[in-house]
């Protein structure tokens, strides 16, 4: 994303406009113009004309400067995505204790699914490297903490965590793209119902006997299970496609540290 000569990321660059002005004990007036108020303007008209609408030209428009102020600031387009980023992944949720760390790790997932949901853009900002803003470093903590405590060792928890925000992104993902695509008018399948109508019509079961049988199912109403309907489990509601994945993550996670602690390991 931030590059230095077009030879890859420029990491101490991104270190210090990330975490400018977030040092305790920091006092004196408050600058005018600051990134994270350039990061503010920018995250509303994505919001509101999608990413693709982003440029420093706009948003100085927007907060009344010149663009080259706004370059003073952040010097790059792609510095300005990653400050963007940061920002608008906000706070993480409070847990409220990792004592059932399926819970916990649940309404972590839910708050995450539904940023996604407000700010659908995130997911076409690139990641060329571990993401260092304070925001984001905070998610990983929040998400890490349940994790340790259902007994996963460092290294485990922090694969599980990577495994779990790709989960969730990817599905974002998908259910964003296949909700654009419902909205054109251009007379293709706009919906499930209509989508399962016409694949119903061309999945042949001699070529594709594993999905015909899967249309068929849920043609007659036996999607993910009665008790997966409603993505509700562990305290938390998830849409159920989702719901089903990380349910069955957590099994794993349960039955992997339950037999760590049989073995004594």
């Amino acid at each position: 994303m931030t590059t230095r000569d077009g030879k890859g990321p420029d990491l101490e660059r991104s270190l210090t406009l990330l975490w400018a002005g977030r040092a305790r004990g920091r006092r004196g007036p408050r600058a005018q113009l600051t990134a994270e108020r350039i990061a503010d303007a920018a995250i509303r008209i994505a919001d509101a004309d999608g990413l693709e609408a982003l440029s420093m030209q706009r948003i100085a428009a927007d907060l009344g400067y010149s663009t080259m102020s706004i370059y003073n600031h952040i010097p790059s387009k792609d510095l300005l995505l990653e400050v963007v980023a940061d920002v608008a992944a906000g706070k993480p949720p409070e847990l409220g204790g990792t004592e059932d760390f399926r819970r916990a790790v649940r309404h972590w997932v839910g708050t995450l699914w539904a940023g996604f949901q407000t700010h659908p853009w995130l997911l076409r900002i690139p990641l060329d490297h571990t993401p260092v803003g304070p925001n984001q470093l905070a998610w990983l903590d929040r998400l890490l903490q349940p994790l340790l405590k259902a007994g996963l060792a460092a290294g485990e928890a922090r694969a599980a965590a990577l495994h779990l925000t790709a989960v969730v992104r990817g599905t974002a993902q998908i259910s964003v793209d296949m909700g654009s695509a419902r909205r054109s008018d251009d007379g293709r399948p706009r919906n499930e119902a209509e989508l399962a109508k016409a694949l119903s019509e061309l999945i042949d079961p001699h070529d594709y006997p594993a999905l015909a049988a899967v249309h068929a199912a849920e043609a007659a109403g036996n999607h993910l299970g009665d008790e997966q309907a409603g993505g509700e489990t562990g305290g938390e509601t998830l849409p159920a496609e989702l719901s089903f994945g990380v349910d069955r993550f957590l099994d794993g996670i349960e039955t992997w540290t339950a037999a760590k602690t049989r073995g004594g390991g």
